[in-house]
């Protein structure tokens, strides 16, 4: 393997991007680290990706509005969803932050996962609660999955 060691890298016509099509750590994991705003801090990576996204309507026209890495959700009642992943996280450990919201004007507090559907390829969703605490479908629902993917 050759090495290549520049000071500066700058393309013909001037600019310092690089166009590529992958990059891979050098390491055995294969795991890059980027140097913080500060910098004089590190970060890794693939860790602070967001491994799987969606926006969906979780209303009555229940529907993904925009994703990745999910291949589907499934509406299991009011305020209570499930969304499949497509390459599967490594474990279940993983963060999965969500907001929602709607234009009813209704009372609601937040929500959280269901521990108990929470799986290395989906991963359930409830907590959505009007003021007197029943369940409540929301609008939008905005997920993001943070994590190791398998």
């Amino acid at each position: 393997m050759s090495t290549i060691k520049v000071d500066t890298y700058l393309t013909r016509g001037g600019a310092s991007e690089i166009a590529i099509d992958k990059l891979k750590g050098a390491s055995s994991a294969g795991s890059m680290t980027v140097v913080g705003e500060g910098g004089t801090t590190t970060t890794n990576l693939q860790q602070g990706l967001g491994k799987a996204w969606c926006n969906l309507n979780g209303g009555s026209s229940f529907a993904l509005r925009d994703s990745f890495n999910l291949t589907s959700a499934t509406d299991n009642g009011t305020g209570d969803y499930t969304l499949t992943i497509a390459n599967d996280m490594g474990n279940t450990n993983y963060a999965t932050p969500m907001s929602g919201g709607n234009t009813s004007g209704a009372s609601r507090y937040g929500a959280m996962s269901d521990s108990d559907g929470k799986a290395t390829g989906t991963a359930g969703f409830f907590g959505f609660q009007t003021s007197s605490g029943g369940a409540l479908d929301q609008e939008e629902v905005s997920v993001v999955f943070l994590g190791d993917l398998a």
